[in-house]
């Protein structure tokens, strides 16, 4: 297992991120808004200086990680829609952007959030939205033909407001679409939003082999009044986890990345401060 971290979490300015990720000794660098675009939509000459930038300091990229397909409704969306193909298009953008830095994995995420519940003894008869796991389904099976065919591993993230929320959907999804080009990027901060416990349940259900990336953060989630607080690393609800989750990892000789993701600032709206505060901790829990 290795340690890396989102360079936008840091700054948008790639070489300024860059520079700062080399003081920490990073080695590896997750891609996801470069400068003033997202990644997939970098012309050919801004992914050559990306790639020269990435090797002229050593880095290796463990994820490329665009929003595609966040935010599309599934019970609303066609594959023939342009929204969907838009889409579409741009994960093959990513995907050829991974193959030019030899990057392994390109996120995708689960569209947006719809009411999911399995019934049975009398509940499936009053459930809503029960059509929208067997779309969401539909749905994956043309994004996994791309992935298929361009052999690369997409890494579907565990999203607060998206369909798959949880390690657990997650690994159903995958079971489902029956591909080996599918896996589970993990961030099992996002899955507080839905009562999944990080561990044992989140990670002990996707390690043996499905698990792929992995998204760490640290937050306090108030369900019941929808509030959200990010947190210094180490200071909010996943600190009860975080060492259990390192040493399974470490014990089960897990060979990914786990990316730190910089979403807190104390106060003052400076992620880089955020992120200043907050590695150190991270690093002394997740480093080999």
């Amino acid at each position: 297992m290795e340690i890396g971290v989102i360079s936008d979490g840091i700054s948008r300015d790639f070489k300024y991120s860059v520079s700062v990720i080399k003081e920490y000794n990073i080695k590896h660098v997750e891609l996801q808004y470069i400068d003033k675009k997202e990644v997939g939509d970098l012309t050919k000459k801004e992914q050559i200086e990306v790639k020269k930038i990435i090797n002229n300091n050593g880095l290796k990229v463990p994820c490329v990680s665009r929003h595609n397909f966040s935010g599309l409704s599934v019970l609303e969306t066609k594959i023939t829609d342009k929204k969907y193909i838009n889409h579409l298009d741009s994960l093959k953008r990513c995907i050829e952007f991974a193959k030019f830095i030899n990057c392994p994995n390109v996120r995708v995420m689960s569209f947006k959030k719809e009411m999911i519940l399995f019934g049975e003894n009398g509940a499936e008869q009053w459930i809503m939205s029960k059509n929208a796991w067997k779309k969401l389904v539909y749905l994956f099976k043309p994004i996994i033909k791309v992935a298929e065919k361009s052999k690369i591993n997409l890494v579907v993230e565990t999203g607060n407001n998206a369909m798959i929320n949880s390690a657990q959907l997650a690994l159903k999804l995958i079971k489902e679409l029956s591909s080996r080009n599918l896996k589970v990027l993990w961030d099992p901060a996002n899955s507080l939003f839905c009562n999944e416990k990080p561990y044992p349940d989140g990670l002990q259900s996707i390690i043996n082999k499905h698990l792929g990336h992995i998204h760490m953060k640290d937050l306090e989630v108030d369900i019941p009044q929808a509030k959200v607080k990010m947190c210094q690393f180490g200071k909010g609800e996943m600190n009860k986890y975080m060492k259990l989750i390192s040493k399974e990892l470490h014990t089960r000789n897990w060979k990914g990345v786990v990316s730190f993701e910089s979403v807190y600032h104390p106060g003052n709206k400076n992620f880089e401060h955020g992120f200043r505060n907050s590695f150190k901790t991270f690093k002394k829990i997740f480093q080999s």
